[in-house]
């Protein structure tokens, strides 16, 4: 795979595209199911599709730890859901109810949410506990974000 190329994971049937670095703007579609490949919308993780999406993406992945009965969770949903419609080209953005999808929750030591993460080529590179405004989310981003 050369440098003007990668893996995606379609936000819709989790099958892996091979994309141009320069054609994420262009709105792809996947090869498998027709849909397009990048998702504006936080992706709904679960045990069986969070590692295909943290391990198969050439994009980073932000990944928000939640649970339903979380305030600051809630509280931090509608920023979180603004910035992945922002940002779908520079990275997928991922989010699981730690309370449905407890082995996933439980094999990255999720103790506190919301817990934010980011991984690259499936990696933790970056973990930070607690909702925050929006501008300080990005800031976040754009300090532990990889360049793609």
């Amino acid at each position: 795979m050369s440098d003007s190329s990668m893996l995606i994971v379609c936000a819709n049937c989790c099958t892996k595209n091979r994309l141009a670095s320069g054609k994420l703007n262009d709105k792809p579609v996947c090869g498998k199911c027709g849909k397009t490949v990048l998702s504006t919308k936080p992706i709904v993780g679960s045990d069986n599709n969070f590692s295909r999406f943290v391990t198969g993406n050439g994009l980073p992945v932000v990944v928000d730890f939640w649970a339903e009965w979380c305030g600051p969770c809630k509280q931090f949903a509608p920023t979180y859901e603004q910035v992945a419609g922002e940002m779908f080209t520079q990275a997928c953005f991922v989010k699981l109810d730690t309370e449905h999808n407890q082995q996933t929750a439980g094999g990255y030591n999720i103790r506190s949410i919301p817990t934010l993460m980011i991984f690259h080529h499936g990696k933790e590179i970056a973990r930070m506990s607690g909702a925050l405004p929006k501008a300080q989310f990005k800031q976040w981003l754009a300090e532990n974000l990889p360049a793609v």
